[in-house]
């Protein structure tokens, strides 16, 4: 049995949600797609490790508190004390809430393969990377292919989450990698608002089958936000309705959706099992600000359910 149940490689953030809509008020927090994921798992009780780099600075120390006190695994996270720890603002209005970040030259957008060190990968059941990362730097890209390629050297299954971020890269070259990426991923965890940038549809149907057609061989599972999911494992396709609630921010929804699915999938649900559960915590998890804080626990998902 592997000693990991999910190890997750990205860029970890400082975090400071806008507590009132179109005033100056802001709460402190953490986030960062695969980091928020990968804490999402703990509550869930699944064993995991996080692999990054940050800054040599209060904010560095801060995440590496916070993974400490969530039982995730921090051995394979550098400090480098020539950079900072990325930064981020969420802001909230009618449309929803909007990012505003400041992570360039960041520690985790100067992660190499180099990075990659001890055999945390190779001990994990599953290693979880996302379009973030793969966007951040061209070594950060790097980074990601050379860990899916010691995942299946070791056969450890790879989760991608899409998460399209266009601010940090041109729709044609996220494109052109993120169909190389889901290639090599056993698990493809797409959004279907990703997927309209990507393919010019909002249809879901017509998406999985983009999906297919781009080379996808393992199982999809595409996020509807409110109206669920849809799960295509290759042989048919099947939607699993949402928990509907009265959300007030869905930053860190959709991570908290994979790492809940891939926890999970550890304990041994099926896919329909998994998903159903992962939408019920992903909804919990829009009932307070900010990525991390909301995260719901195993018992609360359980209780829903």
């Amino acid at each position: 049995m592997p000693e990991i149940d999910i190890v997750a490689l990205g860029e970890p953030l400082v975090e400071l949600n806008q507590t009132r809509a179109g005033e100056p008020q802001y709460q402190q927090g953490f986030g960062g797609d695969t980091s928020n994921a990968v804490i999402a798992a703990a509550r869930q009780g699944a064993r995991c490790a996080y692999l990054t780099r940050v800054g040599g600075d209060s904010f560095g120390a801060q995440l590496l508190e916070l993974w400490k006190a969530e039982g995730v695994d921090t051995s394979g996270v550098e400090v480098d004390p020539d950079a900072h720890t990325g930064l981020y603002f969420v802001q909230h209005g009618p449309q929803g809430h909007s990012f505003s970040y400041l992570r360039r030259d960041s520690a985790a957008s100067r992660m190499t393969p180099a990075s990659l060190k001890g055999q945390l990968i190779e001990r994990a059941r599953y290693l979880h990377v996302s379009g973030i990362s793969l966007a951040i730097s061209t070594s950060a890209c790097d980074t990601v292919f050379a860990a899916i390629e010691r995942a299946h050297a070791a056969g450890v299954q790879v989760s991608l989450d899409s998460n399209l971020r266009l601010r940090l890269w041109p729709v044609d070259r996220a494109r052109a990698i993120l169909r190389e990426a889901l290639r090599q991923a056993d698990l493809f965890l797409p959004s279907m608002d990703d997927m309209q940038h990507l393919t010019g549809n909002d249809d879901p149907e017509r998406t999985l089958d983009w999906i297919r057609d781009a080379g996808a061989t393992g199982v999809v599972v595409l996020k509807l936000g409110k109206d669920g999911s849809i799960i295509d494992d290759g042989h048919g396709r099947k939607p699993v309705a949402a928990l509907r609630v009265e959300a007030v921010d869905a930053t860190g929804a959709g991570d908290c959706f994979a790492g809940s699915l891939l926890a999970r999938r550890c304990k041994g649900d099926s896919w329909e099992d998994a998903v159903r559960y992962a939408n019920v915590a992903a909804a919990l998890s829009t009932l307070g600000y900010g990525a991390v804080e909301p995260l719901p626990s195993a018992e609360q998902v359980q209780a829903k359910l």
